[in-house]
């Protein structure tokens, strides 16, 4: 099972290291909307998939208190080892059922997490902790496209997209969410105050190698590293030659990358 690859300690490490954080974008958005709906006091945000943390400690400056919770206890170790604010704590629990008393909490939070949920039984438990217009955010991204090399015997895209038609026939319905922008989990909500956010976007400067270790940690590639090791191997590093090659440069040579978040958000009737 493609979630099992999250209890494992060293894919783990690789996640909290390469994955994408949670911008200030995305997190304004969101306090913003808890803001308009149902405003101070901010007392408790709990972030449901935490994984490593990164979405969890951007929540902090907004709140008293926020808990990171993560199926994986290797995740909840990794966020753990990374120093944050004092108001910020993890610890192992299930998005289905949360550990949190009646109407305690002002927002829930999952950051590219939500596509792993039974959303019938976390819309239930969401339902039951929020207090009344507390608030839910959903989002997620697609995946970073390399910026200002359009004009190259290859394009970067069609390169990356290469790798994904060799990653199709390990495709699962988790990933079809994703690449749906999560229509069925909006549809799953069942606060009739809801709404989508689309369109944001961020710009994030990074080594090249820094996209590759980003694609060997996605749960796509690892199944596919799982059942074939030596064509997995081989296609990744055809990958990343393709990519030097095209741009002309070197694997640590820093540049600019273009990432599509969207967000789904909703609001506890009164």
């Amino acid at each position: 099972m493609a979630l099992d690859f999250f209890k494992v300690q060293d894919h783990a490490a690789r996640y909290r290291k390469y994955r994408l954080p949670s911008p200030n974008e995305v997190q304004g958005l969101i306090v913003r909307y808890l803001q308009r709906k149902k405003g101070k006091p901010f007392s408790l945000a709990v972030d449901i998939g935490c994984g490593s943390g990164q979405s969890t400690r951007g929540m902090a400056p907004y709140f008293e208190r926020v808990i990171g919770i993560d199926v994986s206890e290797a995740q909840v170790e990794e966020a753990k080892k990374v120093d944050g604010p004092d108001n910020v704590s993890y610890r192992r629990g299930f998005a289905e059922e949360l550990e949190f008393e009646e109407g305690s909490v002002d927002l829930v939070t999952a950051g590219a997490a939500a596509h792993w949920f039974d959303m019938k039984k976390f819309m239930k438990e969401v339902e039951r902790i929020l207090k009344p217009k507390g608030c839910v955010a959903l989002y997620c991204y697609e995946v970073p496209c390399l910026l200002n090399y359009d004009n190259r015997t290859e394009h970067p895209a069609q390169i990356v997209q290469d790798l994904f038609t060799i990653l199709k026939p390990y495709e699962t319905k988790v990933n079809k969410i994703v690449w749906d922008e999560y229509k069925e989990v909006f549809d799953a909500i069942t606060f009739p105050d809801k709404e989508r956010a689309e369109d944001i976007y961020i710009k994030l400067k990074k080594p090249v190698s820094w996209f590759i270790s980003y694609l060997r940690s996605s749960v796509l590639y690892q199944t596919y590293l799982k059942n074939d090791p030596e064509n997995a191997k081989a296609s990744l590093e055809k990958t990343e030659q393709r990519l030097l090659s095209t741009m002309g440069v070197s694997s640590e040579t820093v540049v600019e990358f273009g990432i599509k978040y969207f967000c789904l958000l909703a609001s506890k009737p009164e």
